[in-house]
C-alpha cells in the first residue's frame, strides 16, 4: 500500500483529530457508581459525538479510530457517519483504570481520584490502579505504531479523558508531569500535527486542544472532568 499524499504543503505531515467520547452516566439514580466498561453515551453526549461529527465534516478523514468501549465506539460512529467509514477498534487506547475504592482511606479519596494525575509518576498508579508509565507505554506504543502505518493522511481517534492526556504529553514533550493540565471535557476535540520521516516521528505540533464544538467558550464548564467523574465518591462509604 502506499503512501498517501503528506499534508498540503509539507514533506511528511499528518494530522490526528483526538477525541474524548461524549457524556456518560457513571452513576445510577441512586448515586450508586455503574460499571465503567458498560457505560453509554447519554443523550447529551449524543449531541456532542454529533456536533463534533459536524465539524469534522469537512475533514478528509481516511480513518475512524476508537478504544472499543461503548462510549467511544457511539461518539466514533456518529463522527464516521459523514465520510460513510467503518469504525475501528483499538484496544491500546482504553482508558487509564483506578483502583478500587474500597482499598482507598475515605481521607486520601479526594487526593487520589479527583486529583489523581496530579501525582502522576514513573513509579505511581493512577487511584491504586493502572500504573501511570504502563499506561504511557502502551499508549504512546500504540500512536506510534499507527503514523507509520501508510493508509492516512488525516485520522480521527475516539478515546478517553487519561489517554488524550497521555497523547497530549507526548506531543510536547512534558511527560507525566503534564498530564495535570490538559484538561480533556466531554465531546472535545484535539488536533495533532506529526511529520514522519523514513519510518521515524521527527515533530509533533500541537494545532488545538481541547476544543468544545458545542460550546467553544466553555460557559458553564467551570468543574474538572475528574471532579465531575470523580466527585459523587467522596460521598460513598
Amino acid at each position: 500500500m502506499s503512501l498517501f499524499p503528506p499534508l498540503e504543503g509539507t514533506v511528511a505531515r499528518r494530522r490526528l483529530y483526538l477525541l474524548r467520547h461524549g457524556h456518560v452516566a457513571y452513576y445510577d439514580a441512586d448515586g450508586k457508581p455503574l460499571n465503567p466498561k458498560l457505560a453509554a453515551l447519554t443523550d447529551r453526549g449524543r449531541e456532542e459525538a454529533r456536533t463534533a461529527g459536524a465539524l469534522l465534516a469537512g475533514a478528509p478523514l481516511d480513518r475512524v479510530l476508537c478504544s472499543g468501549l461503548a462510549r467511544t465506539r457511539q461518539t466514533a460512529e456518529l463522527v464516521a457517519a459523514p465520510h460513510g467509514l467503518p469504525v475501528e477498534d483499538i484496544p491500546d487506547f482504553l482508558e487509564i483504570r483506578a483502583g478500587r475504592l474500597s482499598e482507598v482511606p475515605k481521607e486520601r479519596r479526594e487526593a487520589a481520584y479527583v486529583y489523581g494525575f496530579e501525582a502522576a509518576a514513573e513509579d505511581g498508579r493512577f487511584a491504586g490502579g493502572d500504573g501511570f508509565a504502563a499506561v504511557r507505554d502502551r499508549v504512546v506504543s500504540a500512536i506510534e505504531a499507527l503514523v507509520r502505518q501508510p493508509d492516512w493522511t488525516h485520522l480521527a481517534l475516539v478515546a478517553h479523558d487519561g489517554v488524550n492526556r497521555m497523547l497530549l504529553s507526548w506531543a510536547c514533550g512534558a511527560g507525566l508531569s503534564a498530564l495535570s493540565a490538559f484538561e480533556q471535557d466531554y465531546g472535545c476535540i484535539n488536533i495533532i500535527d506529526i511529520d514522519v520521516t523514513a519510518d521515524r516521528v521527527v515533530r509533533r505540533l500541537i494545532r488545538a486542544v481541547n476544543l468544545t464544538p458545542g460550546n467553544p467558550a466553555k460557559i458553564g464548564l467551570h468543574r474538572s472532568s475528574l471532579e465531575e467523574a470523580f466527585g459523587p465518591l467522596l460521598a460513598l462509604d
